[in-house]
């Protein structure tokens, strides 16, 4: 008796919610080989897209970053050495960010701080924070107005 009462309170998982996750499983895993084996283009790669469209910068400022014993971020003109911003030691997060992902790529190569990183204001509005050694950028406008307006503000403050 007591191990009929244990057979009734079996568990049991419905059929069509383990379907729908392995029908979710399985486009996922077409969608990326499609796209990785080349059936389907990439798209939205801002570099590729600018060079097929014929973009072109209209305002570039190359820049440095540099930390203080402090915790703040300076940035600099790096043709004059003027200070362009500086983020005390909780401000500034996104600055911070879109830069330790570049300088971890320069860290990775081995490559030094020597060469500055190049700031774009493209034609179509868009806003680049490029490394020319890596060949790597930051979209700044993919974040948001806010964050984007913070490096345009340090583009803004040279005579074009």
């Amino acid at each position: 008796m007591i191990v009929r009462e244990y057979e009734r309170d079996e568990f049991a998982v419905h059929k069509i919610p383990l379907i729908g996750m392995a029908v979710v499983a399985a486009l996922s895993i077409a969608m990326t080989a499609a796209v990785t084996l080349g059936w389907v283009d990439r798209t939205s790669v801002p570099s590729e897209v600018r060079a097929m469209q014929g973009v072109e910068s209209t305002a570039t400022r190359s820049i440095q970053f540099f930390d203080e014993a402090d915790g703040t971020v300076r940035v600099e003109d790096a043709a004059s050495g003027e200070v362009i911003a500086s983020f005390p030691e909780m401000r500034g997060g996104f600055v911070r960010s879109s830069v330790r992902s570049l300088v971890h790529e320069r860290r990775i190569r081995g490559i030094g701080r020597a060469t500055p990183f190049e700031l774009i204001e493209w034609q179509n509005g868009a806003l680049s924070l490029r490394d020319t050694t890596t060949g790597k950028s930051v979209e700044l406008a993919s974040f948001g107005a806010d964050n984007r307006a913070v490096f345009a503000a340090m583009l803004k403050q040279e005579t074009r």
